[in-house]
């Protein structure tokens, strides 16, 4: 799997980078199936409450892209709030895989 991690706006720091990779980890983990990870962090701009925006979009095999985006106060929260929406589309295209 190949996890590509995209700072729009800012500098990412290492700590945040370690954040995300092992949130996108441990969805790997679950959903063995992922093929590649895109997180785009993008900070909006003028500053305000709500100003951190990530998208996360996941390359699965013989479905479609799945995209997640969820704006919040901290990076981090953003990210969870993405996995969050994300796990939902696995479970319906792990679900249908079965069936098949």
């Amino acid at each position: 799997m190949e996890v590509s991690i995209q700072a729009i706006h800012f500098d990412i720091s290492d700590k945040l980078v370690a954040f995300v990779n092992k949130k996108i980890d441990k969805l790997a983990r679950r959903f063995e199936f992922i093929q590649d990870v895109d997180a785009n962090l993008r900070l909006i701009k003028p500053e305000t409450a709500l100003n951190k925006e990530a998208g996360i979009k996941l390359v699965v095999p013989g479905g479609p892209d799945m995209f997640a985006s969820k704006t919040a106060d901290t990076f981090e929260e953003a990210v969870d709030l993405a996995i969050l929406a994300l796990e939902p589309q696995l479970e319906r295209f792990k679900d249908k895989d079965r069936k098949i």
